[in-house]
C-alpha cells in the first residue's frame, strides 16, 4: 500500500498539469474501450454475481453488483458526459482589487490523491476514474471483494485509456487484494492520500470514519422523505411518491419515509396505499395512517416502531406518518432523517420555500422524486458519491467536489506598509 501511495502521489503531479484536451481524450478513449469490451465485462461480472449469490449476499447488494447492457452503456455515456463538461481546474473567480493595488482571487485546483472505498457497484470504478481524470487528480480505488473480477476488468480498461494518450497509468490504481488490512493502510496514509471517500453500507462508513487519519467525505445512510403538503395535486403526489419509493429500492436516494398532512390523508393515503399494495410494499404506519389504510385491499400494514422513523430499508418497505402541520413535517425530517434528500409535494409556494430553506439536507426538492438526487441526473456527469457532511462538499460530489480553492494574488510591485 505504501508503494501504491507513492505511485499515486507521483501521478497526481502529472495529472494536475494535464491539459483539458488530453484529459478529454482519455475519457473518450475509455468510453470506446467500455463499449468494445462489453461482452468481456459481462462475462467477468457473471462470475462475481454467481459467487455473491452462492455466498448469500443480500438481494439489494446483488442487485447493485449486476452489470446489465444498460449499466455498461451508461458507464460509457457518463465518460462522454464528463468529457463534455467544463474543466474546473485553473478557473479563477472572485477577483477583487484591493486598496493596496493588489488583486485577490481564488483558483480551483485538484485535491491531489483521493482514496475510494466502495461495495458492490462495479460501475463506481468508472465513475471514480472518470471524475479523477477530468479533475486532474490521482485516485486509489478499493472495491468490495464481491466485485473483484468486474473491477479488475474495468480498471484494465481505464489504464489502457490513460496509456493510449500518454498519461500515467498509475493515475488510477485498484487495490488488487481483497485483504481488509489494505483498507486499514489506505485510510492511515495522509502523506500519500488527501481525502478518503467511502461508498457503501453504514457499517463500512462508520468504520472508515472512526479509524481514518485522512479527511473523509461521507454519508452514513439515506433515510429520504417525501412530504405531501396540505395543498397538493393528488395525481402528481401519487406519481412522484410511487417513483420515489418503487422505481428502484436499493439506492440511497430511494424514499424510505412518507409524511402526509392530515388535511390530505383521507384522500391521498388510499390512492398511494393501493399502489404500494399492488407492488408488495410493506407499510409501517402510525395509528392514524393505519386506520385509513386498513380499507386498502391486500395492504401489508405493520405498526411503526420508533426505530422505523430512522430506518433506511433499501427494499420494499416504507414508513408512513400523518402530521398536522408543515412545522411538524420539517421537525420530523430534521430529527429522524439522514440529511440526504427530502422532497415536498405541494401547490403552496410559501410552504415550498419554507421547506427548502429549513430542511437541513444535502438535497431538498419541490414536486420531484428523491430518485433525482444523483450526479448524473444533476448534470455533474458521474458522481463520486453523495456527501451529507457540511464542509467542503455536500450532496452529489462531482468535479468541483474533487477540487479545492487556493488564493491567488496579482501585483505590480506593491509592498505592504
Amino acid at each position: 500500500m505504501s508503494g501504491v501511495g507513492q505511485a499515486a502521489r507521483a501521478a497526481a503531479t502529472t495529472m494536475a498539469a494535464a491539459s483539458t484536451g488530453l484529459k478529454n481524450q482519455t475519457l473518450l478513449a475509455l468510453a470506446a474501450q467500455i463499449r468494445a469490451h462489453a461482452g468481456e465485462l459481462k462475462a467477468r461480472n457473471e462470475a462475481d454475481v454467481l459467487s455473491a449469490s452462492k455466498q448469500g449476499l443480500s438481494e439489494p447488494m446483488v442487485d447493485r453488483l449486476i452489470l446489465t447492457d444498460k449499466v455498461i452503456a451508461t458507464m460509457a455515456e457518463s465518460c462522454e458526459q464528463v468529457a463534455a463538461l467544463p474543466d474546473p481546474v485553473g478557473e479563477i473567480t472572485n477577483m477583487r482589487r484591493r486598496p493596496s493595488g493588489i488583486s485577490v482571487g481564488q483558483m480551483r485546483v485538484p485535491i491531489g490523491v483521493f482514496g475510494m472505498i466502495y461495495e458492490s457497484r462495479p460501475n463506481v470504478t468508472i465513475e471514480a476514474a472518470s471524475l479523477a481524470i477530468k479533475s486532474g487528480n490521482a485516485c486509489v480505488l478499493r472495491g468490495g471483494s464481491e466485485a473483484i473480477h468486474s473491477n479488475l476488468a474495468l480498471w484494465k480498461l481505464v489504464q489502457a485509456a490513460l496509456t493510449q494518450v500518454g498519461l500515467p497509468a498509475n493515475a488510477v490504481q485498484l487495490v488488487q487484494t481483497t485483504d481488509r488490512a489494505a483498507v486499514g493502510q489506505l485510510i492511515t496514509m495522509p502523506q500519500y492520500v488527501d481525502v478518503i471517500i467511502p461508498r457503501g453500507g453504514k457499517g463500512l462508513i462508520e468504520r472508515i470514519s472512526a479509524e481514518a487519519r485522512v479527511p473523509v467525505i461521507k454519508h452514513l445512510d439515506g433515510n429520504c422523505h417525501v412530504y405531501v403538503d396540505s395543498e397538493v395535486d393528488l395525481d402528481l403526489a401519487v406519481q412522484v411518491t410511487d417513483n420515489a419509493k418503487t422505481q428502484k429500492y436499493s439506492p440511497c436516494n430511494a424514499t424510505e419515509s412518507l409524511l402526509v398532512h392530515a388535511k390530505q390523508a383521507a384522500a391521498f393515503l388510499p390512492l398511494i396505499g393501493a399502489v404500494f399494495a399492488a407492488k408488495g410494499v410493506e407499510m409501517r404506519t402510525d395509528a392514524r395512517a393505519k386506520a385509513i389504510l386498513a380499507s386498502v385491499a391486500k395492504a401489508h400494514l405493520v405498526d411503526a416502531s420508533e426505530q422505523d422513523w430512522y430506518e433506511e430499508y433499501l427494499g420494499p418497505v416504507i414508513a408512513i406518518k400523518i402530521v398536522d402541520s408543515l412545522d411538524e413535517a420539517i421537525a420530523h425530517i430534521n430529527q429522524y432523517g439522514s440529511h440526504h434528500t427530502d422532497s415536498i409535494l405541494t401547490t403552496n409556494h410559501p410552504n415550498a420555500m419554507r421547506f427548502i430553506r429549513e430542511v437541513d439536507s444535502a438535497s431538498v426538492m419541490i414536486n420531484a422524486s428523491t430518485r433525482f438526487a444523483d450526479g448524473f441526473e444533476y448534470g455533474l456527469g458521474a458522481e463520486i458519491g453523495i456527501s451529507t457532511d457540511k464542509f467542503h462538499a455536500r450532496g452529489p460530489v462531482g468535479l468541483e467536489g474533487l477540487t479545492s480553492l487556493k488564493f491567488v494574488v496579482l501585483g505590480q510591485g506593491e509592498v505592504r506598509t
